[in-house]
């Protein structure tokens, strides 16, 4: 069964439809790479999918569990949003770490809120503080950033900040981990930074969806691969389907800009 599946998804700003009748599914495990010219709706999808956003029409469901459905009033209840983003761990493109607090902190932040609504937090108060830090301590580990936990965001490269980000999304154990243009904001050396990161993440087949203009890393990384235009999946298919052998005179445009220089 499918860990992911998204029906006829829809959203408008005012008069402009910027997602029309999404439809998708993604298995445990696999990588999908969202590409398209920008303003195509990636982003509105991801945002959609991360609750950040409330679709129009359509329906979500993780795991067999209906997130949002049009037709169920219960399903758009805010009281139930929070819940539903931890399926989901996002990594936005500008990082959106807390510059006040440490890479340790912006990693253990979210748990430990979470964690102080718990009945038993005052009692095992202790215990959980120290479970949550061994963990993002871990993680900023596998990140290669065991040297910069007490560093404060501005004492960090867009890189290392760019992995912080992904710990911080890894820490509560999302079902499936979004990427937004992950390596938009830094410079070729730092990119490959990241992208190592996340292969090395989708070798352990974590669950992820990518939105990404790097095409190379796209057709390498990715189980399937959706090729969005005007609000509209216009193809979508395994990596050698859409990348060698297009189907569509807009996909076949769209990646001429990447081959032809």
């Amino acid at each position: 069964m499918a860990i992911l599946e998204v029906e006829h998804l829809s959203k408008s700003f005012d008069r402009t439809e910027v997602l029309k009748d999404i439809t998708f599914s993604l298995e445990k495990g696999q990588v999908l790479s969202i590409i398209g010219s920008s303003g195509s709706g990636k982003t509105t999808l991801l945002r959609c999918l991360n609750f950040l956003e409330r679709p129009d029409g359509g329906s979500i469901s993780v795991n067999g569990e209906t997130l949002f459905d049009i037709h169920d009033p219960i399903t758009s209840q805010e009281g139930e949003i929070r819940k539903k983003r931890l399926h989901f761990g996002l990594v936005f493109q500008s990082f959106n770490l807390f510059p006040q607090y440490t890479a340790l902190k912006n990693v253990m932040l979210a748990k430990e809120l979470l964690a102080k609504e718990q009945p038993d937090y005052k009692q095992h108060k202790k215990e959980i503080h120290e479970e949550i830090e061994k963990e993002a301590r871990r993680l900023l580990t596998q990140m290669g950033l065991a040297d910069r936990m007490e560093n404060y965001p501005h004492q960090l490269s867009g890189g290392q900040c760019q992995r912080v980000a992904i710990a911080r999304a890894l820490a509560l154990k999302p079902d499936i981990l979004c990427f937004d243009e992950p390596t938009s904001a830094l410079d070729p050396e730092l990119t490959g930074e990241v992208l190592k990161v996340i292969q090395s993440l989708a070798d352990q087949e974590t669950t992820m969806i990518i939105v990404t203009h790097e095409m190379a890393f796209a057709r390498d990384v990715s189980s399937q691969v959706i090729f969005m235009d005007g609000g509209c999946i216009l193809e979508q298919g395994t990596p050698e389907e859409v990348f060698e052998n297009p189907k569509e005179e807009r996909t076949k445009q769209f990646l001429s800009r990447f081959t032809n220089g």
